[in-house]
């Protein structure tokens, strides 16, 4: 009777054993799928960081060209017989820039509240696709910035900026990386065609004399 008991015992304590030793099996199984699928997730987050990167440094350095093209045409139109002329049609300019320069400061704002509704946990995505459509529409009926041709950068900065500050920053300009550098161009951009309408205005005086 002991050894008949002993013998149940011994296969029950090994059952067991079997029975711990397949979950344990089950659970490192699982683990390792895990940890494979967490690999793969920040191998794909490191990539797309990269690609942002190379996407920034992109355009800063066309920022950069722009911003060496525009001083050479400034230095170009300056000097010789036509600078006091090339001066006097700028300052004709001068106001229409100004407007364009406020016009572009109200996509900033909006851009910069596109970017907090995309940062915040606690605003709706349907705000942030309104603010979206919004300067959609208004940058395609603003006149002053129609020459800009903005539709293709605000879909590359609602696409692919995706920087945010820390969560408890209270400054919203913090926010975001890549509008920065398109606000930056765009601003450049309305500087360069104001000279460039300044030169038109010069030339064709000189074609009328």
């Amino acid at each position: 009777m002991y050894d008949q008991n002993m013998d149940t015992i011994q296969k029950d304590l090994e059952l067991k054993y079997r029975q711990t030793l397949s979950e344990n099996r089950r659970e490192t199984a699982q683990m390792e799928l895990d940890l494979e699928k967490e690999l793969q997730r920040a191998h794909g987050y490191r990539q797309a960081l990269a690609s942002q990167g190379q996407r920034l440094e992109e355009e800063r350095r066309s920022i950069r060209l722009e911003r060496e093209r525009l001083e050479n045409e400034k230095s170009r139109l300056s000097g010789g017989p036509g600078g006091a002329l090339f001066h006097e049609a700028l300052e004709k300019e001068k106001d229409r820039e100004r407007r364009a320069s406020v016009a572009l400061k109200e996509v900033e704002y909006r851009l910069v509240e596109r970017q907090r509704a995309f940062c915040s946990i606690l605003v709706p995505r349907a705000r942030r696709v309104e603010l979206e459509k919004d300067l959609f529409v208004r940058t395609a009926k603003e006149p002053l910035l129609a020459h800009l041709e903005m539709e293709d950068g605000l879909r590359d900065i609602f696409k692919n900026d995706r920087s945010c500050a820390e969560p408890l920053n209270t400054d919203e300009r913090r926010n975001g990386s890549l509008m920065w550098l398109y606000l930056r161009y765009w601003q450049m951009q309305v500087t360069l065609q104001t000279h460039q309408r300044a030169e038109a205005a010069v030339l064709g005086l000189q074609t009328k004399k």
